[in-house]
């Protein structure tokens, strides 16, 4: 049962631990009563392999974060994990939480006392590795001749899309956050080319001359081709209308940070428009010159006065 797997995970009578615990248990248990959840989700959340394990949990807490702002959910039948119908518009979001591979060990269980760096590359690998397999579930892969939501008829060539993605697994038991090496969100980093901030140093006078974000529209491997970081202006991707990049375990229950940003493609068929979608912060980018663009930072839906701080 899902409290018996909770109570391993989380044992003991602390009142904090139990708050925790028993969030949780709540979001899974709504999930189910309100029929979101698909024959394997209890096996999922139940599952020995935490991979496994937070995959199911994130559904249930992107679905409470999702109600909590009055959208309305509809059980989704062999299709994305959530639909909105709302004003007559249809609205699907795919959730997934990325199993850390390739994430340093010293990262994801830090040692007391030993300093380490955030591995911010290995980290927004998966971040693209995400959006490209939930892409290809929409619209699927004539390569590996995989066919996808759009051509199967469940979603429509009007509904939007979304990406939902929670990096509670990329990181250790601390540190809660989407923020990349940019410092802007590793969703902004992975779909819209933009690079770590640089600097323009003169040789002569070693004076400061300029600086800003570099663009980055690939991303070395360890091993294999690179890969792309500008999903956002590829038009075979209009059907992605924006990633809901989040770190959520429920912690925020207990006064922990609550990340939830929503980066939206400038190049979406079908938008879903700013102030819809739960985030403390929204990223659109909007077209500067034939050659540029400006990318704007929105304030988002959730009062900043709501359960949770933000980081």
């Amino acid at each position: 049962m899902i409290s018996d797997r909770l109570l391993q995970l989380y044992p003991g009578n602390f009142e904090r631990t139990v708050v925790l615990r028993n969030f949780i248990e709540e979001a899974c248990a709504r999930h189910i009563a309100l029929g979101l959840a698909d024959a394997t989700f209890e096996g999922r959340v139940c599952s020995e392999s935490l991979n496994t394990h937070w995959q199911g949990v994130s559904e249930a807490i992107v679905g409470h974060e999702l109600r909590a702002v009055g959208l309305p959910l509809t059980p989704s039948c062999n299709g994305p994990d959530f639909l909105i119908e709302q004003d007559g518009r249809r609205t699907w979001v795919e959730v997934m939480c990325p199993e850390p591979t390739g994430i340093p060990t010293q990262w994801l269980q830090p040692k007391m006392g030993e300093a380490g760096k955030v591995p911010h590359e290995a980290i927004l690998l998966r971040w693209t590795a995400a959006i490209k397999e939930k892409s290809e579930k929409l619209l699927g892969n004539p390569k590996k001749k995989i066919r996808g939501y759009l051509s199967d008829g469940i979603v429509g060539e009007a509904d939007s899309y979304v990406i939902a993605i929670n990096g509670r697994l990329l990181r250790g038991p601390a540190f809660a956050s989407v923020t990349g090496v940019s410092q802007w969100p590793y969703a902004v980093e992975a779909t819209l080319a933009v690079g770590p901030y640089a600097v323009k140093i003169n040789r002569e006078t070693l004076e400061q001359t300029g600086g800003g974000h570099t663009h980055r529209d690939r991303l070395p491997k360890p091993k294999g081709e690179a890969v792309p970081a500008d999903t956002f202006f590829d038009s075979r991707f209009q059907h992605i209308s924006a990633i809901l990049a989040v770190d959520l375990d429920g912690s925020y229950v207990i006064g922990n940070v609550k990340p939830m940003e929503v980066v939206h493609n400038p190049g979406a068929k079908n938008p879903v428009a700013p102030g819809i979608l739960p985030a403390f912060r929204e990223y659109v980018a909007v077209e500067h010159d034939d050659v540029s663009y400006d990318l704007c930072r929105l304030e988002g839906r959730l009062a900043r006065d709501e359960v949770g701080r933000h980081v």
